[in-house]
């Protein structure tokens, strides 16, 4: 089941929720993730207490858990900085970012938590690695939302995984976090909290959904996978995120961003045959 909730967390993150943004364009980036908090408290609460029969509760809290406070300034600046490059129109950078989040991802993973590559699979994160590596020394430079992007995402995957809390109860404490935040902004702003057409109240409201969802299958997926298998995996949203940039948006994309492209897939598939024959070879 992880690979199934990774598969469908990065779908959401790379065809859903930047079309979704693109359609909230009226309103400012920082107005969208406040009404995006507090709406996911809403949905996610309701989820809780829907199923608090099915959920796994944090009681007795430990220090550990503390560490849901770091995970929800990590995905606050994360979200932020993402609303901030879709509004500009910067998604092929956006994209870029979430292509070295998977490195950072395998990185924090070895050197943390101990994880051991095999054999193939260190050819194929070194393949990866290789191909971005080129990518921004073909650009000529690194865009510092592409990295700051990365790295606060590793983070909170790092974060979430070491705090092990079920993933809607560990969702509604990092937005119940960021929730004085998100009221002391929309009690300053001059736009209502409640847009007057229908419309943007829906798509305000939708936001409490699609920002939800494919964190909590996220979280659920970092229980259940190693940081390296969750890092190249994500490489699936960066790859529908720059399609549909060029494709939808009209984005030109760099030669050397195509080049990358081919080796972070030729990556994937290295890695995924490795992870199909060890599969086989346990069951066997």
């Amino acid at each position: 089941m992880g690979f199934v909730y990774a598969l469908g967390a990065y779908l959401s993150w790379g065809l859903l929720v930047p079309v979704h943004f693109r359609l909230l364009g009226a309103f400012s980036p920082s107005f969208i993730l406040a009404e995006r908090i507090l709406w996911s408290i809403l949905f996610v609460g309701g989820l809780v207490l829907i199923w608090r029969r099915r959920i796994r509760t944090p009681f007795p809290l430990t220090r550990r858990h503390g560490l849901l406070v770091v995970s929800a300034l990590l995905i606050g600046v994360n979200w932020l900085l993402y609303l901030r490059a879709v509004d500009q129109g910067h998604l092929l950078d956006a994209s870029l970012g979430y292509y070295i989040n998977p490195l950072m991802s395998v990185g924090l993973g070895a050197v943390v938590l101990g994880e051991r590559l095999r054999p193939a699979q260190g050819v194929a994160v070194g393949i990866a690695t290789a191909s971005v590596c080129l990518a921004v020394a073909w650009a000529g430079d690194l865009p510092a939302v592409s990295l700051a992007l990365a790295l606060t995402f590793a983070l909170y995957g790092l974060v979430r995984k070491v705090v092990g809390v079920d993933p809607m109860i560990g969702f509604l404490a990092e937005t119940l976090v960021l929730a004085p935040a998100a009221l002391a902004f929309l009690w300053l702003t001059p736009d209502p909290l409640f847009p007057p057409d229908s419309r943007s109240l829906l798509l305000l409201a939708l936001t409490g959904i699609t920002t939800a969802v494919p964190l909590i299958w996220f979280a659920a997926a970092a229980e259940r996978l190693r940081l390296a298998t969750l890092g190249l995996m994500q490489y699936l949203a960066p790859t529908c995120l720059l399609a549909l940039s060029v494709l939808a948006y009209g984005e030109r994309v760099e030669p050397h961003r195509l080049v990358m492209f081919g080796l972070i897939w030729l990556a994937l598939a290295l890695y995924a045959a490795d992870a199909f024959r060890a599969g086989r070879a346990a069951r066997g």
